[in-house]
């Protein structure tokens, strides 16, 4: 029974309170500065977020095609990554920091030139030669694309530094074509564990887009 009476006061209580923005000149068809306070929160802080990034990145893939963008902001004593694209078939795509900043279409891999390939003179994950995969400074989740192939990844890691991603030779972004394992082999499917390959790249598969950190 009170639940009747309780909406019928909340009623009352609107009717009044619109009679008396009326009577007092208020836009009645939200056509005044209200509606440009609203949206001033979201234009500062996309702006907050593009002029501190301590480095940025953008993703083509190897017909030079944009594909989306990477900034890099000071989390306290971490960074966060965040990233954006669109124009991409849906699903999940590996992502790393490999250690060269080059994203040259048809390349070969520093030290190897009998290899070429899509963006291979980028090199391997940076911190590749400290650990092995999942645990090289340069592993990222993986992105996730929509439906509408539009994709959002925002996450926050300690093992990079503005120091590793602009250093003399500098850094890449890079998108896999596939998924990534982050060499998580059970032993149900093999009891020797992950292979030098799957230590190496997490089984992610070609490099479908690159950006030069900058």
């Amino acid at each position: 029974m009170r639940g009747p009476a309780r909406r019928m006061t909340v009623t009352a209580l609107a009717a009044l309170a619109l009679a008396g923005c009326t009577a007092g000149g208020a836009d009645p068809q939200g056509t005044g500065d209200a509606g440009a306070t609203a949206s001033t929160p979201l234009a500062t802080e996309s702006a907050a977020t593009t002029e501190s990034a301590v480095a940025t990145a953008v993703l083509a893939d190897v017909d030079g095609q944009e594909l989306g963008d990477v900034q890099i902001v000071p989390a306290d004593e971490a960074l966060r990554v965040v990233v954006d694209v669109e124009g991409m078939d849906p699903g999940f795509y590996a992502m790393h920091v490999h250690t060269v900043g080059l994203c040259e279409p048809e390349s070969s891999p520093p030290g190897d030139p009998t290899r070429t390939g899509a963006f291979l003179s980028a090199g391997g994950h940076l911190g590749a030669d400290e650990s092995t995969h999942a645990a090289h400074a340069g592993d990222l989740p993986s992105l996730y694309v929509l439906a509408d192939g539009t994709g959002h990844l925002e996450t926050v890691t300690d093992g990079l530094t503005a120091a590793d991603l602009l250093d003399d030779d500098g850094s890449a972004v890079m998108v896999h074509a596939g998924r990534d394992n982050f060499a998580n082999i059970p032993e149900r499917y093999s009891a020797t564990g992950p292979d030098q390959q799957t230590l190496d790249t997490g089984d992610a598969g070609d490099r479908l887009a690159c950006g030069v950190v900058e």
